[in-house]
């Protein structure tokens, strides 16, 4: 079976960092297409960031550009993000998700096949 496992999250304190590993398992992340996502309580899913199956092309949300990166490593079918400068409002579950080619909205999680449980990420002082 495809499985992508999300690891990393924790409580931080705003200012500080976390990084996000999404790993895949049953299959190869090398031709997909991998978008992180978030989504806090009682709010709907959003897209934080995404990257190609080259890791050529990057995409970030307004929200995070600037303070999140996204890379992927393909020998160890792991995809990373490295989120700095945390606020409170990056407060949320996030998840990863893995596409079959190019969508052309990366950062709508309809677009998307295949999926992680999340990790939880907690910002507050």
């Amino acid at each position: 079976q495809l499985q992508l496992v999300e690891s990393g999250g924790g409580l931080v304190q705003p200012g500080g960092s976390l990084r996000l590993s999404c790993t895949a398992s049953g299959f190869t992340l090398d031709y997909y297409t991998i978008g992180w996502f978030r989504q806090a309580p009682g709010k709907e899913r959003e897209g934080v960031s995404c990257i190609s199956s080259s890791g050529s092309n990057t995409i970030y949300a307004e929200f995070v550009k600037g303070r999140f990166t996204i890379s992927r490593d393909n020998a160890k079918n792991t995809v990373y993000l490295q989120m700095n400068s945390l606020k409170p409002e990056d407060t949320a579950v996030y998840y990863c998700a893995a596409d079959p080619g190019d969508p052309p909205f990366p950062l709508w999680w309809d677009e998307y096949d295949y999926w992680g449980q999340g990790t939880q990420v907690t910002v507050s002082s």
